[in-house]
């Protein structure tokens, strides 16, 4: 198919038709109603029989039907019906009713258009085909007797049987025409008076970006939660295998670190799960915080073999609550890395001086680098971004043969 014959008789412009006769369909009671009005003015029975009449009925009904759009579901309406029949973008399209002056107006605007457009196509597709065809099947007819037959006399004439059937078929294609340009006028025009306003972009742009922080917290969460868990346990059983003969007080110690690392990191990813599940409360396993789980984590990292010290200069307990939570994603993340790429000991400090929470984890550098898993590498990242939002400061690099790690976290943060 040609690109002009697509534009005229393909899905989309047959859906465009389709919604302009919705909109034909929804002009009716409005037409009904001028003549209801008209009637009695001009004193004439025939008011559903006479085309300029009802063409009167039409212009008057129109300025009804504006009236009546600005119930508010009018507009949701029409945008469900433009997203599925004009092919419109559905993010250029507002979701909610009309609630400022301008609103109403673009929606009012709007209902007028698609009803004015829409009795117009509705009045052409009902009587254009029937006349149509008429014209196209009428020589055989006038050249067996058109007279006879009760046809126009002037039909005799050879160049006029001739004709008849293209204008037939020229009647057809401008119907089809006229159909697909007011699609394309509706379509291009939903946009700007169904459209969002300034404040409905500005909600929708806050909500985005509200989801967005939602879903970097969650999966910054999953990784250091779930990834500092599964490379303790691998850790911790690679040791108890190779140490299963010669001394199994390490290996029940490994094996009671991994129950218990496994233990808290399911309960950590139901409460992760719990926010993601549509309806569902969140789960009850609480954040890990400084306060209640560093000596845990300290705990079942030495439990893998790694060789950890700590220094603790400050009380956990008097921290606020959400530096304690940050804070201990952050010593996490720390140790995981130590464990996935560096040597040790792995040496762990924590104190606060000025206002403001330290944290260190240095360890030696790696031999030979560790290699690079698909999609990983997203622990430092997730650390910067923890420390961004308490406004805070992180650095990260090698420094006299050591890995090291410092952050610094305001303790004004509540």
């Amino acid at each position: 198919m040609t690109a002009s014959t697509v534009s005229l008789f393909g899905r989309r412009a047959r859906r465009r038709w389709v919604h302009l006769i919705l909109g034909g369909a929804l002009a009716m009671p409005y037409v009904f109603l001028g003549s209801v009005i008209l009637g009695p003015f001009t004193g004439s029975a025939g008011v559903f029989t006479s085309l300029p009449l009802q063409l009167a009925s039409f212009a008057i009904g129109l300025p009804v039907a504006a009236v009546t759009s600005l119930f508010p579901p009018t507009r949701p309406l029409e945008s469900g019906a433009v997203r599925a029949l004009c092919g419109t973008d559905g993010d250029a399209l507002a979701h909610g009713p009309a609630r400022t002056r301008g609103e109403r107006a673009r929606t009012a605007a709007w209902f007028t258009l698609h009803l004015g457009l829409g009795g117009i196509v509705s009045g052409m597709s009902l009587a254009v085909p029937s006349l149509a065809v008429f014209l196209i099947v009428l020589p055989p007819f006038a050249w067996l007797g058109g007279t006879r037959l009760g046809l126009p006399g002037a039909l005799d004439a050879w160049w006029v049987r001739a004709l008849t059937p293209v204008a037939g078929v020229a009647m057809l294609l401008a119907l089809a025409a006229c159909a697909a340009g007011c699609g394309a006028l509706l379509a291009r025009w939903a946009p700007v008076l169904l459209g969002p306003s300034p404040r409905d972009r500005l909600a929708a742009a806050e909500a985005r970006a509200a989801d967005l922080a939602v879903r970097n917290r969650l999966a910054r969460e999953l990784h250091d939660s779930v990834g500092h868990a599964l490379s303790a346990v691998t850790l911790q059983a690679s040791a108890a295998r190779r140490l299963l003969d010669t001394d199994p007080g390490f290996v029940r110690e490994a094996l009671a670190a991994i129950e218990d690392t496994t233990r808290r990191t399911v309960g950590e990813l139901d409460a992760v799960l719990g926010v993601l599940r549509d309806g569902d409360a969140p789960g009850t396993a609480p954040a890990p915080t400084l306060a209640a789980d560093l000596d845990g984590l300290l705990r079942r990292t030495r439990a893998a073999g790694q060789r950890v010290t700590a220094v603790v200069g400050t009380d956990p307990a008097t921290l606020p609550p959400l530096v304690s939570r940050e804070a201990y994603r952050i010593v996490q993340e720390g140790l995981t890395n130590a464990l996935k790429h560096a040597g040790e000991p792995v040496s762990v400090r924590i104190g606060s001086a000025g206002g403001r929470l330290e944290i260190t984890v240095e360890n030696p550098l790696a031999t030979a680098p560790a290699p690079r898993r698909p999609g990983g590498g997203h622990g430092l990242s997730g650390i910067a971004d923890r420390v961004r939002l308490l406004g805070g400061s992180a650095h990260a690099g090698a420094a006299g043969g050591l890995w090291r790690l410092r952050v610094l976290l305001p303790l004004g943060t509540t």
